[in-house]
């Protein structure tokens, strides 16, 4: 093991890092994104169903298949693994902001509206807070899945842990595989965790579980 880290420590760490990268910048272009969106399909229920379908379909892609798909488009690299990663993050974010917002009691609405709140300011101080615990259901469903998504972004030369993995199926070193394997695990515990933290804290006391 200690020889294992003497050669390749400073790769894993490298190979860590873009993994990192490779996920969070697409998790947050994913909730920059289907926020918005799934707020807007509250007010435009008549395509919320069309929109939601649409996000499913794209999902339901083989992830192999999208980032070949992104290749003629954008290259090898990042650029073509974080667009696709965007693109698995927006339907549980999407999904959970849209139920999370629409099951929000309507006697709480009528009482923002009651005492001056615009409909900017019922989002933003009502909405949105109320529906935190779902919204963040989402969220980590999301960030879940793309970290572990990120390991197929080895194959269009975007790096991260995924090189690890490939690596040592193609050499048959279970060293190797292990080193990929183990830390996407922990990245992915790690990160349920601190999102789990930031529920907690953006959930008002008043419906905290």
């Amino acid at each position: 093991m200690i020889s294992f880290f003497q050669a390749n420590g400073a790769e894993l760490i490298l190979k860590i890092w873009q993994h990192i990268y490779l996920s969070f910048i697409s998790l947050g272009l994913g909730i920059i994104v289907a926020v918005p969106i799934a707020i807007g399909l509250t007010r435009a229920k008549k395509i919320a169903g069309f929109v939601i379908g649409l996000a499913s379909v794209l999902q339901t892609v083989p992830s192999m298949a999208l980032l070949a798909l992104m290749i003629p488009i954008f290259g090898i690299g990042s650029l073509p693994a974080i667009v696709a990663l965007f693109i698995y993050s927006l339907l549980p974010i999407l999904r959970n902001t849209y139920i999370g917002l629409n099951n929000v009691d309507p006697s709480v609405l009528d009482a923002a509206k009651g005492i001056g709140m615009s409909n900017m300011q019922s989002i933003i101080q009502v909405e949105l807070k109320l529906a935190a615990p779902v919204i963040m259901a989402g969220i980590r469903l999301s960030a879940t899945f793309v970290i572990a998504w990120a390991t197929l972004a080895s194959y269009i030369g975007a790096g991260g842990l995924g090189d690890f993995i490939f690596n040592g199926l193609n050499l048959y070193r279970s060293d190797l595989i292990l080193a990929g394997s183990v830390p996407v695990i922990l990245l992915a515990l790690i990160t349920d965790y601190i999102l789990g933290k930031i529920e907690y804290v953006l959930t008002p006391k008043s419906i905290r579980v």
